[in-house]
């Protein structure tokens, strides 16, 4: 695993996710965990990721002010207490929302 750059990709899809790709953020900050030391298994996850973006490259987020009555953002977390059992962390994810797509 030495020869492949995978820190570099890695940074990459971050770059990528903070703004134009928000929908990377969870498998981006999961393949982050093990950038010091990444298996196979984890270059996999990240050729995943690239495959996924080379397939969705021409979608986007639509805001369709038709489809809700007012412009109301809504927010939904959720948690896992200690669910990464490689590191006994806990994780925690968000949305909001508006006109029926996602904001953050």
């Amino acid at each position: 695993m030495s020869h492949v750059p995978y820190s570099s990709v890695v940074s990459s899809l971050m770059h990528a996710m903070v703004c134009p790709r928000s929908n990377l953020s969870h498998a981006v900050s999961v393949v982050s965990l093990y950038i010091r030391n990444p298996k196979k298994d984890h270059l996999e996850a990240v050729k995943w990721i690239l495959r996924y973006v080379k397939r969705s490259v021409d979608r986007e987020l639509v805001f369709d002010r038709n489809k809700v009555a007012t412009l109301d953002v809504a927010g939904f977390v959720d948690s896992d207490y200690t669910g990464d059992l490689d590191r006994r962390v806990s994780i925690l994810g968000y949305i909001f929302t508006i006109c029926v797509g996602a904001i953050s």
